[in-house]
């Protein structure tokens, strides 16, 4: 279990420094490159929720979970990459929209 905690975690991480390298490619007008990081985020979270998944299967399957402190930060990680993510997209497009203003 511990390594696919590790990797909710590992994937989840990738995914977030993706996120924020898109951000930053955005605020200096690389919007091509910033798509391509969210579209490896993306990648990288489906990556996690399938780890994530096939815990929720195992105790779906009566598999006994222990609950750790590993296990709830791996969760508090992909959740909080999925919304930092869908919020880089967003800053992305609103780069994109003020960069085509001027």
């Amino acid at each position: 279990m511990e390594e696919i905690i590790l990797n909710i975690i590992m994937h989840s991480g990738e995914a977030r420094s993706c996120s924020m390298e898109a951000i930053s490619l955005a605020k200096t007008g690389d919007f091509s490159k910033a798509k391509e990081l969210i579209i490896k985020a993306d990648e990288e979270l489906g990556y996690a929720h399938s780890s994530q998944t096939s815990l929720i299967q195992g105790e779906a399957a009566n598999d006994k979970i222990d609950f750790s402190l590993l296990l709830i930060h791996a969760q508090d990680h992909l959740m909080t990459t999925m919304t930092f993510k869908d919020l880089a997209v967003e800053l992305i497009d609103v780069h994109e929209k003020i960069n085509s203003i001027h």
